[in-house]
């Protein structure tokens, strides 16, 4: 029996709600104050209890992405939704609403205790189906669906510790093993036809995941879809010309020749593009490598020089708040500030050769890089004239073909009978010839477009790649320089207050 509330207007779950919330439940002393910011302790909730508020919808949620325990109970919820996010959930309660399906868990692959009970959930929707969602849930050990129509299934309980052998407490009772094992052997063959059906899933899954990583792979590598004939096919994709002039005698055989010899050169392409994508990126960890290390031999020697510094310095320190002649205190506080002074050209120094380390460094990249890419441009800029290569080739016996069919109808000599939709192609010579060069064109022009998207690609990486190179630089040199001030500011700030106090 699900819970409503006829007196009071349905809610939908805002922001407000959420601060409100957050707000009463956190530690007063300190969650409490942030959360009255904006949303700067969203992120940070573990637990959230959000019963007894007449809630019609989930929303707004995403927020809580570290959350793990959530409580619904209690709403008049009709549908599981808006709840992608919470991945680290483990705890999620939506017992007393008006939900009539399971769906919307997808995403929750930590959970490990689901109440769902006194609901509206039917067994309309097939128990079997319903604990076969529940399956992919290989945390979930505790679960609650009674109060719901589906709970009234005949042989309810041992079908679920059957299907569900993981499960440790069923609607608030603890599973017997006993039972278990009867469940098990009851339904034996249904969960072994199962079981087989869920290795296949899995291993298409994994097919299916390890084909696009492939293609992320590829697609870094500017060659994605080069490892076949898919370009070849593309040509032919929108080319109505082109698939009615294939039926013409001798075409079918000129046509298995020419996609034989283009996707050689595509697979050319794709096998040097990623050896390139390979060296490329050697270039990049190389001076990656190159650049951590040079900082952090620099960052060595600056802590060398502060720590000298700081054992000096506090000796001084020292030695001044133990003076009592006036102009020796004097003398002794400047040579404190002459060290500061001395500290802070010694470290600018360091940073400044660091820098042009590091310029010199990043020349040599750029110049490594753009060659690279250069290369790359040029060789598969080769290899692209090829393909054109083969199709003006394949358009001038294309045509020979075409024109000496049409002299072929003219004087009636023609044996095969072609359809009639190429049959209307031959009415003169003008026609087949724009008809096969239209073929040609569209052809070319896919080449082209392949060859362009390419070439943009791998440009954008280089011009991205050098420019981030170069900001990070420029980043990294200002916090550097920042870091300095504000550490020799400090040091000479404190000088000023032991002139001004500890002396006094």
């Amino acid at each position: 029996m699900s819970r409503a509330y006829d007196s009071m207007e349905p809610k939908v779950l805002d922001d407000d709600m959420l601060k409100i919330a957050v707000g009463e439940q956190g530690p007063q002393e300190e969650a409490g104050q942030l959360a009255k910011q904006e949303g700067i302790l969203f992120k940070d909730v573990l637990s959230l209890q959000l019963d007894f508020q007449n809630i019609l919808r989930i929303d707004n949620l995403w927020q809580f992405e570290s959350l793990k325990k959530l409580q619904l109970n209690n709403n008049i919820i009709e549908r599981i939704e808006g709840l992608e996010n919470l991945t680290h959930l483990l705890w999620l309660d939506l017992s007393f609403n008006n939900i009539e399906a399971i769906e919307g868990l997808d995403t929750l692959v930590n959970l490990e205790d689901l109440s769902l009970s006194n609901n509206r959930i039917s067994k309309i929707d097939s128990l079997d189906a319903l604990i076969i969602y529940l399956r992919r849930f290989t945390c979930l050990r505790t679960v609650s669906l009674s109060g719901n129509p589906v709970a009234e299934a005949e042989d309810y309980n041992m079908f679920i510790y059957a299907y569900l052998p993981d499960l440790v407490y069923l609607d608030f009772r603890r599973i017997d093993e006993q039972a278990k094992e009867m469940a098990k052997i009851k339904h034996q063959y249904s969960i072994d036809e199962l079981k087989h059906r869920e290795a296949q899933m899995q291993a298409r899954q994994e097919a299916e995941q390890a084909q696009r990583e492939k293609l992320v792979e590829h697609k870094m590598a500017f060659i994605e879809h080069l490892d076949g004939s898919y370009l070849f096919d593309s040509l032919y994709a929108e080319d109505a010309e082109g698939s009615k002039l294939s039926c013409l005698p001798g075409v079918g055989e000129l046509l298995e020749v020419y996609k034989d010899k283009f996707v050689i050169i595509c697979l050319n392409i794709f096998t040097y593009g990623l050896k390139q994508q390979e060296k490329r990126q050697l270039e990049v960890n190389t001076f990656n490598e190159c650049v951590q290390e040079a900082i952090r031999e620099n960052q060595e020697q600056g802590k060398l020089k502060v720590s000298k510094f700081e054992e000096k310095h506090l000796m001084h320190l020292n030695a001044i708040r133990e003076e009592t002649d006036l102009a020796t205190i004097e003398r002794k506080l400047l040579e404190c500030s002459d060290n500061i002074s001395e500290l802070f050209n010694v470290l600018m120094t360091l940073e400044m050769q660091l820098v042009e380390q590091l310029e010199e460094t990043i020349n040599m990249f750029e110049r490594n890089i753009t060659d690279m890419v250069g290369l790359f441009i040029e060789n598969v800029q080769g290899l692209m004239s090829q393909c054109r290569d083969l199709e003006n080739h394949h358009h001038e016996k294309l045509l020979e073909i075409a024109i000496n069919t049409l002299e072929k109808i003219l004087k009636g000599e023609m044996d095969e009978e072609l359809p009639d939709d190429v049959r209307v192609l031959f009415v003169d010579k003008d026609t087949i010839v724009n008809a096969v060069g239209a073929s040609h064109d569209i052809h070319l022009l896919k080449i082209d477009n392949r060859e362009d998207e390419l070439m943009t690609g791998i440009n954008s990486w280089c011009t991205q790649i050098i420019d981030t190179v170069h900001k990070d630089e420029i980043t990294r040199n200002r916090k550097r320089v920042k870091e300095i001030n504000q550490y020799v500011d400090h040091m000479q700030t404190e000088l000023d207050n032991l002139e001004c106090g500890d002396i006094d």
